[in-house]
């Protein structure tokens, strides 16, 4: 089998390359391709990774190219984490927003938009190439934001082939497992919503029922992700919340913390990143990986305990330290393997991916990816239907549904109407005026990305 990653010289291809080696001989991977087309992070990045993999797995084949069209052939699955314009796009989008007194947040606020604009051109492309040289049957699992949006365009263009992952899910369900001292995969969920907008109704671990148990757990307010929610607000709903919800529900407190931060998020992974690639570039991969290690470890480390800092004013204090014999939750890829695991086994199992309504979420249409818990088997991907569902979570995730469906329209149609009608409805933008600005802001930022627009 051949699995390939489009976008292999990002910061993360270390434990994407190490969630895939770990599992290679147990899901018959063979060969696994790391392609970026940038050349001199994909020599740092992606040789880093190929360690690693090296080290796991010393008898997978792992190609580092510069080839599109080399990466996707004879490929059984695709994974896409790219950042079309690089990190100093995404201030731009961000600060454009924040200087109207919107939130940016590159997936859930307005720069979500400015973003998708430039994603989907270029994730358009690469489908193009897997729809003529990979497998038939490909799959292609997309980790590029705004996973909602650009997993909405995807499917809207034709490429029902794709299907949207994120680790937000799963690494929560983790951190309940550890919570309680379990092993870390004990906990299973039912979840509905949208990407970056979901809701947990049901949260068992080793098969008994924990959702008021963690609602009401004071532990867990400091030692997951529901740190930036009120235990009140989450009894209100008896629903555990999707991190990113804080902006939604804390929009006037997101956007004072991040205005009075020295630096936003996009910001400071910028520089983060910048300072980090810079210090690399002095080092033997192939011969010091040990320093390159350290190196990554100091500047990632930085990374991750500023996770949500600026928005929120929560910081994380965890001692950082990429380990590469270590178990681990597996990230993004992780929710990408288990898809392919279920494949491989030919039965029926569970798990949460962004698919197709079809019927799922009362309220919504059948063609709406949606981010939800489905049963996967070899004939495919069924939502499991929700019930029950509370009436203010069912209305935000219609509103902004509508806002996905608007930015899909416009980035396949190239339309300014409907990416202002998106941002109008936006309930962080919410503002017809607004709208106007930021998508003629937008559109001047990305003119060398998407031309012909009217």
């Amino acid at each position: 089998m051949k699995l390939a990653v489009i976008g292999g010289g990002g910061v993360r291809s270390m434990f994407l390359a190490k969630s895939i080696a770990r599992k290679a001989k147990d899901l018959n991977i063979t060969t696994l391709v790391f392609m970026d087309n940038n050349e001199e992070k994909l020599n740092i990045y992606g040789k880093m990774a190929k360690h690693v993999a090296n080290l796991l797995c010393p008898g997978l084949e792992f190609i580092l190219t510069t080839n599109a069209k080399d990466a996707v052939i004879n490929a059984d699955y695709v994974i896409t984490t790219i950042r079309e314009g690089g990190d100093l796009m995404r201030v731009k989008d961000e600060r454009i927003a924040l200087n109207h007194g919107v939130l940016g947040q590159e997936t859930t606020g307005a720069a979500g938009l400015s973003f998708a604009m430039r994603s989907v051109n270029a994730l358009k492309e690469y489908c193009e190439l897997i729809k003529r040289y990979s497998k038939p049957g490909c799959k292609v699992f997309n980790f590029t934001n705004p996973a909602g949006v650009v997993s909405q365009t995807l499917r809207d263009m034709g490429y029902d082939f794709t299907y949207g992952i994120c680790d937000a899910p799963s690494g929560m369900l983790r951190s309940f497992a550890l919570l309680y001292n379990q092993d870390e995969n004990a906990a299973k969920g039912e979840i509905y919503g949208l990407n970056h907008l979901s809701y947990f109704t049901s949260v068992t671990i080793n098969g008994k029922e924990m959702l008021d148990e963690i609602i009401d757990n004071d532990e867990a307010y400091k030692k997951t992700d529901l740190r930036y929610f009120e235990k009140e607000l989450l009894k209100e709903r008896r629903a555990i919340f999707n991190e990113y919800l804080y902006y939604f529900y804390y929009r006037e407190k997101a956007v004072a913390n991040i205005l009075k931060a020295a630096q936003t998020r996009g910001e400071q992974i910028a520089q983060i990143n910048e300072a980090m690639t810079e210090k690399l570039k002095g080092v033997d991969i192939d011969n010091d990986f040990e320093k390159a290690l350290g190196i990554f470890d100091y500047y990632y480390g930085l990374r991750e305990n500023n996770y949500m800092a600026s928005e929120t004013g929560v910081k994380r204090e965890n001692e950082w330290h990429f380990d590469i014999f270590e178990k681990d939750s597996g990230g993004y890829a992780g929710v990408a393997l288990k898809f392919i695991e279920i494949i491989n086994s030919g039965k029926k199992d569970s798990m949460i991916i962004c698919t197709a309504n079809n019927g799922a979420i009362e309220g919504l249409l059948d063609s709406d990816i949606v981010e939800i818990t489905c049963d996967i088997t070899k004939d495919g991907v069924t939502p499991h239907k929700v019930r029950n569902q509370d009436e203010q979570c069912l209305e935000l995730i219609r509103r902004v549904k509508i806002y996905e469906r608007l930015a899909s329209k416009a980035i396949r149609e190239k339309s300014v109407q409907a990416a202002v009608e998106a941002l109008t409805l936006h309930p962080l933008v919410n503002s017809y005026s607004l709208a106007k600005t930021l998508v003629n802001e937008y559109l001047e930022l990305n003119k060398d990305y998407t031309p012909d627009w009217s």
